[in-house]
């Protein structure tokens, strides 16, 4: 805007004009000086009233002539200024009087005026996003700082929104104005969730993701981490068995016979693990439905593995690309080596496909302990236990749904229950 204006003060100043023989020479009629008052260049680079509060932006000159020709003192930036007058020199430029009987350009280039543009009452909510100044007024210059226990991520209710020169300013309902550019209108409660992390859970034993759905933000400590997922790398076998439900490829109904074959391919699970079903093949008959959840609600290792062989082609190069894809690394069947991002990954896969298995998830064998033991709300996951690693991987349904997956080698499931409830106090 600036620049257009001066394109059309310059182009104005510039136009061949009749000169009346009573002239002196630059200067300008009257008719002319009310022309270049008027004009929308003029309005837009100097002030037409003496503003409410005039204050320097940059040190400026003020002069002992109205025509600005003979120089007076150089005041320095943010000098408040006491105007006098404005007035109109010979050459139609507008210039403040101040009361000690000098001159200076009324240009909106060297002054602006320091007070409360606009103020209207309003009821917002937005989030801080980083460490901030808390002032006792919309910020003009020199108002105070207030003591402030705000920090990164806290919800603010706004009541009030004012403009100055220096910005657009938010009252708290609580006290305190903030300046706009230190708040969101996006939830950044995860930027607490990571400064948890980062105090309190940086151990080298720890693989911690935590993704807040609505948002897409991540949070997390050595997340890419590997460890021996145990039972977690069901999930894989629970998403390929649910994308093709949802495909139409395979129905609940669907039942498949139990041979020994099951127990003895590349990635299988040892069938003496945990789980409800005969250890050793009994040729009968169980339906899709029952296979999930045995899979989702018992960890039971048998029922995982008649979905690895038959709806996942005993982990075909198919479902290994496919998985891949969605976990964002090589999902190992047969080592189990993976980590709490990639789990959370396919979790949050799940999620979206909206399936069966997520109620299986959230009716499981091990809701009293590790992520679900203290949480209020609906929790699916899934859990992998072996040697001194001990897993969970969850949705956590509040308002704003969001994956955790803990990952710990000596560690309890304790452990995994206050980690699980410090990140639902935030994200609650």
């Amino acid at each position: 805007m600036k620049k257009l204006a001066i394109i059309l003060l310059s182009t104005f100043l510039f136009l061949p004009r009749t000169v009346d023989s009573t002239e002196r020479d630059g200067e300008l009629s009257e008719a002319q000086k009310e022309t270049f008052s008027n004009s929308t260049a003029t309005q837009l680079l100097y002030f037409t009233d003496v503003p409410e509060t005039p204050r320097l932006a940059v040190a400026s000159m003020t002069y002992s002539d109205l025509e600005l020709t003979s120089e007076s003192s150089m005041l320095p930036k943010e000098t408040l200024l006491d105007v006098e007058t404005i007035l109109t020199n010979s050459k139609g430029v507008k210039v403040f009087q101040l009361a000690d009987g000098t001159y200076i350009e009324a240009s909106r280039n060297l002054i602006f005026d320091d007070s409360i543009i606009s103020s209207e009452s309003i009821d917002e909510t937005r989030w801080l996003k980083n460490s901030s100044s808390l002032y006792s007024a919309p910020y003009t210059y020199g108002v105070a700082k207030q003591a402030n226990t705000l920090s990164a991520g806290d919800k603010l209710h706004l009541v009030e929104k004012a403009v100055t020169y220096y910005g657009t300013y938010y009252k708290l309902e609580n006290g305190g104005w903030i300046s706009e550019e230190d708040t969101s209108t996006t939830d950044t409660r995860m930027l607490k969730v990571q400064a948890l992390l980062n105090s309190k859970y940086n151990k080298s034993n720890y693989s911690i993701y935590v993704k807040q759905l609505t948002t897409q933000s991540i949070a997390g400590i050595n997340m890419d981490q590997n460890m021996y997922a145990a039972s977690v790398a069901k999930l894989a076998t629970l998403y390929v068995t649910q994308e093709k439900i949802n495909t139409g490829e395979l129905s609940y109904s669907q039942k498949w016979t139990y041979i020994d074959a099951v127990n003895h391919f590349n990635g299988s699970y040892d069938p003496s693990g945990s789980g409800k079903l005969n250890k050793e093949a009994d040729n009968k008959d169980y339906s899709v439905d029952e296979l999930l959840q045995l899979t989702a609600k018992h960890s039971d290792n048998v029922a995982a593995n008649m979905l690895g062989y038959y709806a996942a082609n005993q982990f075909d190069s198919s479902f290994y690309q496919t998985v891949r894809t969605i976990a964002g690394q090589s999902w190992d069947m047969t080592g189990r080596q993976l980590s709490a991002h990639s789990a959370g990954n396919l979790m949050e896969a799940i999620y979206y496909q909206n399936g069966r298995i997520i109620d299986y998830l959230s009716q499981t064998d091990f809701d009293t302990e590790r992520i679900s033991k203290n949480i209020p709300v609906k929790v699916a996951h899934k859990i992998g236990d072996a040697y001194d690693y001990k897993h969970d991987v969850a949705i956590v349904y509040t308002d704003s749904p969001f994956i955790l997956s803990i990952f710990t080698d000596k560690a309890s499931y304790d452990d995994i229950s206050q980690i699980a409830d410090d990140i639902y106090n935030i994200l609650k």
